[in-house]
C-alpha cells in the first residue's frame, strides 16, 4: 500500500533562508517613516507581521487602523526588497534547503508556506532566494495577526489548490521557533524544528518539537519528513 503523501508546511525566516537583518532594517525604517519614530524593540522570531504592526500601534498609543497598515506594508515591501538585493547584508538560502524541497516534491509531498510574513513579503523572499517554484500557496500574516490560526488556513488552501482532502494528521510544520512548535500543535499535528535561528536545539525541544535538527542537511530531516 502506498504512503498517503504529506502537507509539508515551511516557515520562511531562518528556516528556509536567513535575510542577513534584511527584514528588520526594513521594518525599522518604514516605522519611522509611518509613525514618526523609533519602534518598540522587534522580536521577530516566529511573529506574524500584522501582530508585529499591531504592537506598533500600541507603543505609540494609537488605535488599530487597518488602512494606516496596509500604508505600513507599501513602505515597508520596497525597503525590504532594496535590502535583499544590497550584499552587505550577506542573506542567503540555508544549507541543504533546495536539494531537500526537490527531493521532497520528487517523492510526492506537497509543500506550501506557514510564515509570519505577510503574503508579499514571503513571496519576495523565496522568489528572491530561488525557491519559488516550490511553493503555490500558504498561510500568512496577513492571513491572522495569530500564527496559531495559520495552520488551519494552510490546510484550507492546500486542499483547493491540489484538489486532495489533506487533514491535520497529513501535516507536518517545519520552522526554527517555538512559535513554530505551538502552531503545528494548535492543529494537531507534528513539528521538525531547526536550530538555524535564534532559538537553541535545546530549547526547541523543552517547546515539544517532535525532532529538533541542527540544520537540514541530517539524515533524520529525511526519513521524519518521508523522503
Amino acid at each position: 500500500m502506498a504512503k498517503r503523501s504529506k502537507l509539508l508546511l515551511f516557515d520562511v525566516d531562518c528556516t528556509l533562508v536567513n535575510t542577513g537583518g534584511a527584514g528588520i532594517s526594513a521594518l525599522k525604517q518604514a516605522i519611522v517613516e509611518v509613525f514618526g519614530g523609533a519602534g518598540p524593540p522587534l522580536d521577530l522570531a516566529g511573529s506574524t507581521d500584522s501582530g508585529i504592526v499591531r504592537g506598533i500601534f500600541g507603543h505609540f498609543g494609537r488605535e488599530y487602523d487597518a488602512l494606516i497598515e496596509e500604508a505600513f506594508y507599501e513602505v515597508y515591501l520596497p525597503l525590504m526588497e532594496a535590502n535583499l538585493r544590497d550584499e552587505s547584508f550577506g542573506g542567503r538560502v540555508l544549507k541543504g534547503v533546495p536539494e531537500l524541497l526537490g527531493d521532497l516534491e520528487e517523492a510526492g509531498h506537497t509543500l506550501g508556506l506557514l510564515t509570519g510574513n505577510i503574503e508579499r513579503g514571503g513571496l519576495i523572499k523565496v522568489a528572491h532566494y530561488g525557491l519559488a517554484e516550490y511553493f503555490q500557496f500558504g498561510s500568512y500574516g496577513d492571513d491572522h495577526w495569530d500564527r496559531n490560526k495559520l495552520g488551519s488556513i494552510a490546510i484550507q488552501r492546500a486542499n483547493k489548490h491540489t484538489g486532495k482532502s489533506f487533514t491535520a494528521r497529513d501535516v507536518i510544520v517545519i520552522g526554527d521557533t517555538c512559535k513554530d512548535v505551538v502552531c503545528a500543535k494548535a492543529i494537531g499535528a507534528p513539528c521538525l524544528a531547526v536550530a538555524t535561528g535564534s532559538v537553541s536545539a535545546e530549547a526547541l525541544g523543552e517547546c515539544g518539537a517532535d525532532l529538533v535538527v541542527p540544520d537540514l542537511t541530517v539524515p533524520e530531516v529525511r526519513f521524519f519528513l518521508g523522503c
